[in-house]
């Protein structure tokens, strides 16, 4: 038979109460980040939809205009994507006509990916775009407070990446 529980001590202090947490979401930065980056996305995927590109083959396409030619792999760790998803991206964008994927002659399980001529042309057009969609969202800003912002983001995605390392 089980012992009934000791009654408390008198010297004995009631529990603390624990305070509830505090962190409103103008106060963070990653949720402010992340607002302001679904901001973008939104605008950016309108505009670029006339264009026949999605926001997921957009990310591709940015890289891509800046180094041709990646593997598969390489490109996925670049845009940040697992690898299953970017198969699937990029089966999308060679049926648009922006990629094309050629297996390596020497080792087949590699596949490199490059930019066709309609994607090389659509270059500009998107870039001005988004151009467009970043001075949309910096009106009214003051140049020194967006140099600001650029290096302190900077500095925030750098610690972060060092602490994920």
């Amino acid at each position: 038979m089980p012992m009934p529980p000791l009654p408390p001590s008198p010297r004995a202090k009631p529990p603390a109460r624990r305070r509830a947490v505090e962190f409103p979401p103008r106060l963070s930065s990653g949720y402010l980040v992340r607002d302001a980056h679904r901001a973008f996305q939104r605008l950016l995927e309108r505009r670029i939809a006339a264009y026949g590109v999605t926001r997921g083959q957009w990310y591709f396409l940015r890289v891509l205009w800046t180094v041709d030619g990646l593997s598969q792999r390489e490109l996925s760790a670049r845009v940040g994507m697992m690898e299953p998803t970017t198969v699937i991206a990029l089966r999308s964008m060679e049926k648009s006509g922006l990629i094309h994927r050629v297996r390596n002659d020497q080792d087949r399980r590699k596949v490199r990916v490059s930019l066709t001529a309609k994607a090389k042309r659509l270059r500009n057009e998107l870039l001005t775009v988004a151009r467009a969609v970043t001075k949309a969202a910096e009106q009214g800003v003051a140049a020194r407070d967006l140099a600001g912002f650029r290096r302190v983001i900077a500095r925030m995605t750098a610690n972060l990446d060092r602490i994920e390392r």
